[in-house]
């Protein structure tokens, strides 16, 4: 009997867990992660906060995990778009371009959640570590299927970490941008373009001086 109630105990708390992650989602992005509180999310979740303790210490605790989830989410998004990518007949940049920028949609929500955690995080050196080690934890596990399609059209890139930040920095920016002017097709174009540029720019034609 006790062999058959923890699978049902693991279970359970795995879906308060989740729970409390879709919750926080919604009330951080409705009130501002500085402002959200922990009675807020679990009122939202219809949880007490001792559900919320027995699975999180803090909000930032929380945050963290679901950060955790949603970069597993896109590394996944990555390896579908480029597994995609190597069925075409023909893929050229543009293609690969287009692969990716399908693995990192815009989500605003997402995009207003993350932006005011960033901030917060800024004011604590050791929150500073954890997102910085995160960050590039995610390039490690996606870079790869990025590399790899563009070794499929014949182009190396002499410094992936290079190649890694300039993309994040371009997708942050023009993520701001479409978010501001969400039925702005210029830029969206614009935003292709730039992607586009910068894989230009960090890369060679096979046989190329680096």
């Amino acid at each position: 009997m006790a062999t058959e109630r923890g699978p049902r105990v693991t279970k359970r708390r795995g879906e308060t867990r989740q729970r409390l992650l879709e919750a926080a989602l919604v009330v951080f992005a409705e009130e501002g992660f500085g402002r959200s509180t922990v009675e807020q999310v679990c009122s939202r979740a219809g949880y007490s906060r001792g559900a919320f303790y027995s699975n999180f210490s803090t909000l930032d605790e929380l945050f963290l995990a679901m950060w955790e989830q949603r970069s597993a989410d896109h590394v996944a998004r990555m390896r579908e778009a480029f597994e995609a990518s190597e069925q075409e007949s023909a893929p050229d940049l543009q293609g690969v371009v287009e692969h990716l920028l399908r693995a990192v949609p815009l989500d605003e929500e997402w995009y207003r959640v993350s932006a005011e955690f960033t901030a917060h995080a800024l004011r604590s050196p050791d929150l500073r570590r954890v997102i910085a080690d995160r960050e590039r934890a995610i390039a490690a596990s996606t870079l790869p299927f990025l590399l790899k399609a563009l070794a499929g059209i014949g182009r190396v890139v002499p410094d992936p970490e290079a190649l890694s930040q300039a993309l994040v920095a371009v997708h942050d920016g023009t993520a701001l941008q479409c978010l501001s002017e969400p039925g702005d097709a210029v830029v969206r174009r614009r935003r292709t373009d730039l992607f586009t540029r910068v894989v230009i720019a960090y890369s060679n034609e096979s046989g190329e001086e680096s």
